[in-house]
C-alpha cells in the first residue's frame, strides 16, 4: 500500500487551502483529526489532477463532497460508529442541498477510485477490521495474510501489500 501524498502543486494551493479549511472545520466540530488528515490527503489528490476538478464549482461543495465520499467510505453514516453524523448534517454545514452533496462525493469517489472499504482511503484505525486490507493471493489462493508466517507478513510488508506486519504490529492502526 503505498500512502497518499499531501502534496498540492502551486498553482492549486489557495484553493486547496480554502477547501480544506472548510472541511477542518467540520471535523473539528462533528468528527476527529483521523478523519481531518485523510480529507485533506484525498483533497490534496483532487488537486493534482489534470484538471483538477476542484477548479468547477464552488468551496463548500467540494468540502461537503470530500467529506461525505470519505464518510461512504468509513461508513460514517452507521449510528453504531463513533464519530458517526447523517448526511443531512454534512449538507446543512456546508449550505448545500443534498443532490449536490452527492454528486460531488460521486466525482470524488470516482476521481480517486474509492469504494466501500478502500484500504488506502479507509481511517487507520478501522483498518483492523477491513478484511480487504489482509487477503492477498499466495500460490494462487486467497490468504488472509495475518495467519500467514511471519516471513511471509514481512514479505508482504516490504512489498507494500498490507501496512503493517501484523505479527508485529509495526506501525499498527
Amino acid at each position: 500500500m503505498t500512502a497518499p501524498s499531501t502534496r498540492v502543486p502551486a498553482a492549486m494551493q489557495d484553493k486547496f487551502n480554502a477547501i480544506a479549511q472548510a472541511a477542518d472545520a467540520f471535523c473539528d466540530q462533528r468528527l476527529n483529526d483521523e478523519y481531518k488528515q485523510l480529507i485533506r490527503l484525498a483533497l490534496a489528490a483532487l488537486s493534482r489532477k489534470r484538471p483538477s476538478p476542484l477548479l468547477k464549482g464552488k468551496d463548500n461543495a467540494w468540502a461537503a463532497g470530500a467529506v461525505h465520499a470519505l464518510g461512504m467510505v468509513n461508513f460514517l453514516f452507521d449510528a453504531s460508529q463513533t464519530p458517526h453524523c447523517k448526511a443531512t448534517d454534512i449538507q446543512a454545514h456546508f449550505g448545500v442541498g443534498a443532490s449536490l452533496c452527492s454528486s460531488r462525493s460521486r466525482e470524488v469517489r470516482e476521481a480517486l477510485g474509492m469504494g466501500q472499504l478502500s484500504p488506502e482511503w479507509m481511517l487507520r484505525s478501522r483498518l483492523d477490521k477491513n478484511p480487504l486490507v489482509w487477503m492477498l493471493q499466495i500460490n494462487g489462493l486467497i490468504v488472509d495474510v495475518r495467519r500467514a508466517p511471519l516471513d511471509v507478513q514481512e514479505m508482504a510488508f516490504a512489498q507494500g501489500f498490507i501496512p503493517y506486519v501484523p505479527g508485529r504490529k509495526e506501525g499498527g492502526a
